[in-house]
């Protein structure tokens, strides 16, 4: 079998995976809460169809929010090429349909990239921007995060929900201690990743060339030291505007689960809301299956329990990971096509025939 159809079998399983898992998961909730109520519920309640109609029209404007986000940091790196918001968006729908198959959302960051260079901006310059973004969010999650346990913790009577919690938690604040130390020390972190990785590679029975592992860190420390060492001191105005879009992104990415409770004609509780999907995103970030589909669906049950209540849970989580998950690998998909005249094609391999360094 050649290189190209083990790839592409590899993405179809990871499609298969994430969308299996999350209907799995979905099908369990359901199994666990539904009897009678939920009907009796629906029906003793006005639904208010057209929040549900907000939910998916904020989804939509999240995405160009992003696109946004994205157009002011790429253009800042090469003023000479010009991305349009239109085409930015684009980028970022592509993206979702990757993101959503790869532990940690992390197979949208090539997809960005690749489809940067396509509109001219350097390989070096595409990772720059990317990182940048990776970088904001980081520092928006940080300061959410206190506030989120501060209010999350009280309610949470699910002692597997409060393990997720708090190693979540735990592998963020190593996460951005990592990448904090990564730019101001890049050498010294750089000794540590081939420490850890030559201790882990003992336990592994796939074997990887030792030079080209120390390679890799080498390039991405570098890529991602130097991309923000140029935003934070070249490059200010550009980071704190993306940094407000980033605020607006995911306040009102926050606000969906709210639009869909007054949907359901349930108090919309928005800050425990609020509070809940920063807790929320910090754990999909945590690379345990594809899409994070199946602990992200649990966990959204856990965190939503109490406020909902069992009769309406399984509905609830059925709106909203398809809102912010189905729709947006569908979205993807039909944009991902329309790019690479396929939905399985697209290769990190195409990345290598155009490694340069990040701008300096």
């Amino acid at each position: 079998m050649s290189d190209t159809n083990k790839k592409s079998r590899k993405v179809t399983l990871s499609i298969i995976l994430s969308i299996g898992l999350s209907i799995a998961v979905i099908l369990l909730i359901l199994y666990f809460t539904l009897d009678a109520k939920p009907f009796e519920a629906l029906s003793a309640v006005h639904i208010r169809y057209e929040f549900f109609v907000a939910a998916v029209l904020i989804n939509v404007l999240c995405w160009v929010i992003w696109g946004a986000r994205l157009k002011i940091l790429s253009n800042a790196i090469d003023p000479n090429v010009h991305i349009s918001l239109w085409e930015s968006t684009k980028i970022v729908i592509a993206n979702l349909f990757f993101a959503g198959i790869t532990p940690s959302l992390a197979g949208g960051e090539p997809v960005r990239i690749y489809l940067l260079n396509k509109d001219g901006l350097s390989t070096g310059g595409a990772t720059a921007a990317v990182l940048g973004e990776r970088l904001i969010d980081a520092i928006f999650l940080l300061l959410c995060l206190p506030f989120a346990v501060y209010i999350v913790k009280d309610y949470i009577n699910v002692e597997f929900i409060k393990i997720g919690l708090y190693a979540g938690v735990i592998f963020f604040i190593i996460c951005i201690f990592l990448l904090a130390y990564a730019i101001k020390y890049p050498e010294k972190i750089k000794t540590f990743l081939i420490f850890i990785t030559e201790k882990l590679s003992r336990l592994s029975k796939k074997k990887t060339g030792k030079k080209s592992i120390v390679q890799w860190i080498n390039h991405e420390v570098d890529n991602f030291h130097q991309s923000m060492v140029f935003f934070l001191t070249r490059r200010k105005k550009a980071f704190l505007q993306a940094s407000l879009l980033t605020v607006l992104y995911w306040s009102l990415g926050f606000m969906i689960p709210s639009m869909i409770m007054l949907g359901l004609g349930l108090k919309p509780f928005f800050i425990e809301s609020y509070a809940a999907q920063a807790i929320l995103l910090v754990i999909v970030m945590m690379p345990l299956t594809p899409g994070s589909s199946g602990i992200a669906e649990l966990f959204t049950a856990g965190l939503y329990a109490i406020l909902i209540g069992p009769s309406l849970l399984g509905v609830f989580v059925i709106l909203f990971r398809f809102i912010t998950f189905h729709m947006n690998m569908i979205a993807g998909g039909i944009f991902q096509y329309r790019i690479f005249k396929s939905i399985t094609s697209f290769s990190l391999d195409k990345l290598e025939k155009h490694q340069e360094n990040p701008p300096e």
